[in-house]
């Protein structure tokens, strides 16, 4: 279960300010990566704060709504085009890095899920891998991203239905992968994945 130990270690070195940051969409076929910053108080932390992949969807809302009223949170993304452009992994680095930046105060210590700080952030900083099981500000930035994200894929999936996105997030399930075959690529896949570009490009 995270905990608060490493925002109270980042505040005994001299921090004032802690944000946990994670991202979610790297996998998927289709979609945004989204990322979230996560300010929380440690006087108000919300209850049955967990990674988001262990808690169950109905739990994840009710949490979401309570990080969104306790915490301070900034959520931002990089387009399909961006991860065309610059690949995913960059692509990701610079939604976490709109993130921070879109806080309303600014934080001095970061902890990024993940081994890699991505090269835009300049606060000081701590990678945590496997962090949303370990910091209970990268498990609440790990929940509003994954909810973010979710929705904007629900709401895709009405503009373009047949893929799946309402329940596979973009992510390339089998129905997913047939339904590109069978409908063609929409103008939300990402065209640098291999199992879009094969279709685009095959023959």
């Amino acid at each position: 279960m995270p905990d608060y130990s490493l925002e109270q270690g980042a505040l005994a070195q001299g921090a004032t300010r802690v944000a946990g940051v994670d991202e979610v969409g790297r996998g998927p076929l289709a979609g945004p990566v989204t990322a979230a910053a996560v300010v929380l108080d440690p006087d108000s932390i919300p209850e049955g704060l967990n990674d988001s992949k262990k808690l169950s969807a109905k739990r994840r809302e009710a949490v979401f709504v309570e990080i969104m009223k306790k915490a301070e949170v900034s959520i931002a993304h990089a387009s399909v085009e961006e991860i065309d452009e610059i690949n995913i992994l960059r692509a990701s680095h610079l939604a976490m890095e709109r993130a921070v930046a879109g806080l309303p105060h600014a934080p001095d210590y970061l902890l990024i899920d993940g081994n890699m700080i991505p090269r835009g952030l300049t606060l000081r900083s701590q990678a945590v891998v496997k962090g949303d099981a370990q910091s209970l500000s990268i498990a609440a930035a790990s929940i509003v991203a994954k909810i973010t994200r979710d929705r904007i894929m629900w709401d895709l999936a009405q503009q373009f239905p047949g893929y799946g996105w309402e329940t596979n997030a973009g992510y390339p399930s089998k129905s997913h992968k047939a339904a590109l075959q069978n409908l063609g690529v929409t103008p939300h896949h990402r065209r640098s994945f291999r199992p879009v570009h094969n279709i685009l490009y095959q023959g």
